[in-house]
């Protein structure tokens, strides 16, 4: 039977995968996820041992989009999102102790782990669109390396723009550049005098703006994008089929801000993957982490870190695990959301909250542990992490349960993306690859406007009005 999507808000009707790739945000605010979860059997499992990536993501994607693309369709397109990837593996573990790995996601074209599923939305969007012959505006908001993976995949093809908004000055400079040097005509970048949090509250009001929303036929390439989901759940399946399983459990550690790679990984969890543990990795800013302890999920002030990926007070994607939370009650996820907004805090009940304790722990680092990780990691296998990784490896070591399982942390980032904290951290700096390595000198494109949603607007359409 084919997958529907609904709105974990409960309004609407149910839709197909290509309506909520190019949807993102449900008419009613809410986050698409599956009416029903596919499930795999392990010896379904079993049987991807020992095959490429791109079989191993072709067929646990294939249920998520059957009805809207064939089998062969998205085996096509996973092979053309990989072909440029610097490693044959397209996701390899390095070992890092007994039973310690790293899954390195750094190895597509912008070096962090949003590529793995960016270069395929970019490619799903096209050929969707060469279908209808119509055009989308894709706008996007970045806390670091979401907006370079996205401009990545989508510039240059036809009938799309892309408008990616990022926090002023809160960004690394390589980050920063390999978004404003890309000199494609449909690539627009937009620096907001703000935070994260109020870059992505920005890009949630034009996407609830419906005259605007349709004016421009926007589309989302972030997180709330269920297609960035899905892509993401295959790289935690191939990592656990090379270290034993689905005969044998194996532990992640996830470095979040938005917690869309973690739940990337409840994702594998619900489709039949033995997971004992999905450990979220937070930085200072630990909104997550402290809802795991208490059930209490309640926003701070957004603190700059040596790790701005995960510089994050309001984790979209959380909405999609209380969706679960809540039993798939739609109207109680909309009643706690509805509060969130108006106080900046919600609390689930102990039953849920224990619910959510059978699979995720959660664990805070601060910058001297982050820094004396990346040092420590260094001396002990003469390896460089990035500071966003070093997070996930101290959350790894303080949550882990049993010695036993595999313990995988994921490495979201290349070190030369955050050289001068690598530096300070290690005393090496990373260099770029070299395909990067005129990045510095490379001319720059970019706006800087104030946090007000008339203004973003407005330059929006002025910017891709041909097409509105």
């Amino acid at each position: 039977m084919t997958i529907r999507y609904v709105s974990t808000r409960g309004g609407g009707a149910p839709c197909s995968f290509q309506e909520a790739l190019f949807a993102g945000l449900a008419p009613d605010g809410g986050l698409y996820v599956p009416a029903r979860w596919p499930r795999f059997a392990r010896d379904d499992l079993a049987a991807l041992q020992g095959e490429p990536y791109q079989e191993v993501a072709t067929r646990v994607l294939a249920p998520f989009v059957e009805g809207d693309l064939s089998e062969g369709e998205l085996r096509e397109l996973i092979g053309r999102a990989y072909a440029g990837f610097d490693h044959v593996a397209i996701a390899p573990l390095r070992q890092l102790g007994a039973n310690d790995w790293l899954l390195e996601l750094f190895h597509g074209p912008t070096l962090a782990f949003k590529d793995i599923a960016l270069q395929l939305l970019g490619l799903l969007f096209e050929h969707f669109l060469a279908r209808g012959e119509r055009a989308i505006t894709i706008v996007g908001a970045t806390s670091g390396d979401t907006g370079s993976a996205a401009i990545e995949a989508c510039a240059g093809r036809a009938r799309m723009a892309i408008v990616i908004l990022h926090p002023h000055g809160r960004i690394s400079e390589v980050q920063r550049r390999q978004m404003t040097t890309v000199a494609a005509q449909n690539v627009h970048n937009v620096a907001i005098e703000g935070t994260f949090d109020d870059c992505q509250a920005l890009l949630k009001a034009m996407f609830a703006d419906t005259g605007f929303r349709n004016r421009l036929r926007l589309a989302a390439i972030n997180s709330i994008n269920w297609g960035r989901i899905m892509a993401q759940a295959a790289y935690y399946v191939a990592a656990a089929l090379a270290l034993g399983g689905p005969w044998r459990r194996v532990a992640f550690a996830v470095p979040t801000g938005n917690f869309g790679d973690v739940y990337a990984g409840y994702v594998a969890h619900k489709i039949g993957l033995p997971i004992a543990q999905l450990i979220v990795a937070t930085n200072r800013n630990d909104i997550l982490a402290r809802f795991f302890a208490s059930g209490v999920y309640r926003a701070g002030e957004v603190a700059p870190t040596m790790s701005p990926s995960m510089d994050i007070q309001v984790a979209s994607n959380f909405e999609r695990l209380l969706y679960d939370l809540c039993g798939g009650d739609g109207a109680e996820v909309a009643r706690l959301l509805a509060g969130f907004a108006a106080r900046k805090s919600l609390e689930v009940s102990a039953e849920a909250l224990g619910q959510a304790r059978e699979l995720f722990d959660a664990a805070r680092v601060d910058e001297a542990e982050t820094a004396s990780t990346m040092a420590e990691v260094l001396a002990a296998t003469g390896k460089l992490v990035d500071p966003h990784t070093a997070v996930g490896i101290r959350a790894g070591r303080a949550c882990r349960l049993d010695r036993r399982d595999p313990l995988i942390t994921l490495a979201t980032a290349h070190p030369a993306k955050f050289p001068d904290a690598v530096h300070q951290a290690t005393g090496m700096r990373p260099a770029l690859p070299t395909r990067l390595a005129d990045l510095y000198e490379r001319p720059e494109r970019c706006s800087v406007l104030p946090n007000d949603l008339g203004a973003v607007q407005r330059h929006i359409q002025d910017l891709v009005m041909e097409i509105a």
